[in-house]
């Protein structure tokens, strides 16, 4: 019978939550559909950084085509392009005109506001891959390969690594700083990242860095999700999940809301 209350009592607190959360996501869906400059960053740029790469003749030809190298590494860049670019400058700019103020005296709690950002994040990012996975397999013949699941899971991973790195900027940074911050980040990111220019084509030192920031982890792991590679690179999984651990505790404690 205590067994059953206790049940009882956690559900209760939890359904509220879950409520808070999903009203939040709707919310957060309608701002990132009212501000153009997000769609452009989410969606239109991903595509077209696809296009622009795929017909340049510079780019390794991975199971006899560029686009099987490409998409994966574009994919992640969309990923960093939402999560980090997107997410953390309008949350940076919701603290500096006092939007969070007002959330922070409502019932939602700091991690019920990160958590709804980090789905509403996902949300897009669904549109994404169907955009981007369209767009390979109309324009370029792309054939879908390895594991869809474990792509999905990939996915999931890289977006609460990349969206709680936002996260932090936005929370710990004024809004100025984490414009720039993140602009320079994913800058870096596409540079060394691995999805476009292969790591072995940089320098050691820089290759070596590449090794341990989740952007390449990233990048590897989707490659090799979406291809029939017999080996898994583990080491990059945990360099991911290492990330996302980090940021998100990192992200939770510094988060203010003014």
């Amino acid at each position: 019978m205590a067994s059953t209350l206790q049940y009882n009592s956690g559900s209760n607190k939890a359904a509220p939550f879950l409520r808070q959360v999903l009203t939040q996501v709707r919310y957060e869906l309608l701002l990132t559909l009212r501000r153009g400059e997000n769609i452009l960053v989410t969606l239109i740029v991903p595509v077209l950084l696809l296009i622009f790469f795929t017909s340049l003749n510079i780019i390794p030809a991975k199971n006899g085509s560029s686009i099987n190298f490409l998409l994966p590494g574009i994919l992640a860049l969309a990923i960093i392009a939402a999560g980090m670019v997107n997410l953390g400058i309008a949350t940076a700019y919701e603290r500096y005109y006092g939007v969070l103020k007002r959330l922070g005296s409502s019932p939602l709690s700091r991690s019920g506001l990160i958590l709804a950002k980090v789905i509403s994040i996902l949300v897009l990012e669904i549109i994404q891959v169907v955009l981007l996975v369209g767009v390979a397999v109309v324009l370029y013949k792309w054939q879908p390969a390895g594991s869809a699941w474990l792509a999905l899971g990939v996915i999931v991973l890289g977006t609460i690594t990349f969206a709680g790195l936002g996260l932090a900027m936005a929370g710990a940074l004024r809004a100025e700083l984490t414009l720039a911050g993140a602009n320079a980040l994913f800058l870096l990111f596409l540079l060394i990242g691995g999805g476009i220019l292969p790591l072995e084509h940089l320098p050691t030192a820089l290759a070596d860095l590449a090794q341990v920031l989740p952007a390449a982890a990233l990048t590897q792991l989707l490659q090799a999700s979406l291809t029939n590679r017999s080996t898994f690179p583990l080491s990059s999984l945990i360099v991911l999940a290492v990330w996302a651990v980090l940021i998100l505790v990192i992200a939770i404690r510094t988060f203010k809301w003014e």
